[in-house]
């Protein structure tokens, strides 16, 4: 259970909010009941993660692996429930999924993706990046793909530091 109750997302503050969410995303998850606690964060956060999921130029599948290592390296169990049918449906097999709690030792990633979680982990654990990690990555990408691939990487471990501060889970009730 979540550490404060969500938000009640039928005040006339909120609803606006609230409409424009279920809009863009379908439904408001409990990530986003809980942000409607304040609106403007909210707002702002929408934007946010709307840019980095819907208009980077990163393809999809790189971004959900991204995203799910983000998610096993913080232990945030929600974001990876809500990521996981998303990295499939954006072609991520089943396999990279369960290899990436140890993909040095997987054989399915590929340099390109090697490179990008070698980053993935260097930001979220040491938020130092050395020299050798980032020239790595960078032989891959342009410099607007590693800015959004930077930005990916840390707008998801505020997904799941703010999830994981505050307890919120899937099998919350509303």
């Amino acid at each position: 259970m979540a550490r404060i109750p969500y938000a009640e997302i039928q005040t006339d503050e909120v609803r606006p909010l609230a409409d424009r969410i279920v809009a863009q995303r379908g439904s408001i998850l409990h990530l986003y009941q809980m942000l409607l606690h304040s609106p403007a964060v909210a707002d702002g956060w929408l934007a946010y993660l709307t840019s980095i999921r819907q208009r980077s130029s990163l393809d999809g599948a790189l971004r959900e692996l991204v995203i799910m290592r983000v998610a096993l390296l913080n232990r945030a169990p929600y974001e990876a429930d809500q990521h996981a049918p998303i990295a499939l449906g954006e072609g991520v097999s089943e396999g990279k999924l369960a290899g990436l709690a140890d993909w040095p030792r997987c054989a399915l990633f590929d340099p390109r993706e090697r490179a990008v979680l070698a980053y993935v982990d260097a930001m979220t654990q040491q938020i130092q990046v050395n020299d050798e990690v980032f020239a790595a990555v960078a032989a891959h990408f342009t410099s607007q793909q590693l800015v959004e691939l930077t930005a990916t990487i840390a707008a998801y471990n505020m997904v799941s530091r703010f999830l994981e501060a505050l307890q919120i889970h899937s099998h919350d009730a509303r």
